[in-house]
């Protein structure tokens, strides 16, 4: 071992209280993300969306991501129906799209531009989108409130070449060159 290794019997063991979902929430406000929009549509081809910012790569081979979504949303069940979903990578000036997807308004879908052509796996935000991956669920794992989703990505779509909007001490602010 070197000099600045220890082992489990080396270190004191420590008790701690769970943490509280408020301090996890205070402590991960603390860590900006980008922002993204998860769709999809049910066996009706109603369209369902929410916004996300828990969005992950997971693989280049074969090039996987992960989204997390709320165990009971209309989204979630969408995306398990249909087998796929995608994900809208939101740009700087979409802050009004990331608001209305996390409001839960059932008319979204009305209230701004999309579109969904043979090849996507949901709607994609064409206006608010600087880029969109069409995803295909390849795995899922139920952890706590939420149910993670590995998505393998199946295409790519760039839309807008702006900055990426982020979300980090319960604010949206835009990526800064400077």
């Amino acid at each position: 071992m070197s000099e600045h290794s220890t082992t489990a019997a080396d270190s004191p063991q420590v008790t701690v209280a769970a943490a509280s979902p408020g301090e996890f929430r205070a402590m991960m406000s603390g860590f900006p993300t980008g922002v993204g929009v998860v769709t999809s549509v049910d066996a009706a081809g109603a369209p369902w969306g929410m916004t996300c910012s828990s969005v992950c790569s997971v693989a280049l081979t074969p090039p996987t991501l992960l989204v997390c979504l709320r165990s009971g949303s209309p989204t979630l069940g969408a995306t398990l129906d249909r087998g796929a979903f995608t994900v809208n990578l939101l740009h700087e000036g979409a802050q009004d799209a990331a608001e209305l997807f996390a409001s839960g308004n059932p008319h979204r879908f009305e209230l701004l531009p999309w579109e969904q052509d043979p090849d996507a796996s949901g709607p994609h935000l064409v206006r608010d989108a600087h880029t969109v991956a069409d995803c295909g669920v390849s795995l899922t794992q139920t952890v706590g409130d939420h149910v993670i989703v590995f998505g393998e990505v199946r295409r790519i779509v760039r839309h807008r070449p702006r900055p990426p909007l982020l979300y980090g001490l319960r604010q949206f602010r835009s990526w800064s060159g400077t």
